[in-house]
């Protein structure tokens, strides 16, 4: 499976975006979903995941309250909705699929917050 994000851009201190990440494949449904990020000089953090049909889901606590993540199983999609947009929230983002077995990464999207 493949997986493709979008959305990213450069938006001001306390606006919003909506990533995207389309799988390749329609076994996309039964596995869980997550968004990471990367900032200069960082490590890749966790930000979000949800689980196969949605129902559950959990955040970094940095994001919790801003950030919502969804996904649409006939699209083969997981959004991430950013509100409320910081300069620390800048960074690459990676959706990633998670297998049993391994993480499957998406190519990242960059999140640029202006203050």
């Amino acid at each position: 499976v493949q997986l493709q994000a979008s959305g990213g851009g450069l938006v001001q201190d306390g606006g919003s975006l909506r990533l995207s990440c389309a799988a390749s494949e329609r076994t996309f449904s039964i596995y869980c979903m997550g968004w990471f990020r990367q900032a200069p000089g960082k490590e890749r953090e966790f930000v979000a995941h949800i689980n196969w049909g949605g129902g559950n889901t959990y955040y970094a606590d940095s994001v919790k309250g801003r950030f919502t993540i969804s996904r649409d199983n006939a699209k083969n999609t997981v959004y991430l909705q950013m509100n409320t947009l910081k300069p620390e929230d800048a960074a690459v983002y990676y959706c990633a699929l998670h297998t049993t077995t391994t993480i499957v990464w998406g190519q990242g999207t960059q999140v640029t917050v202006s203050s």
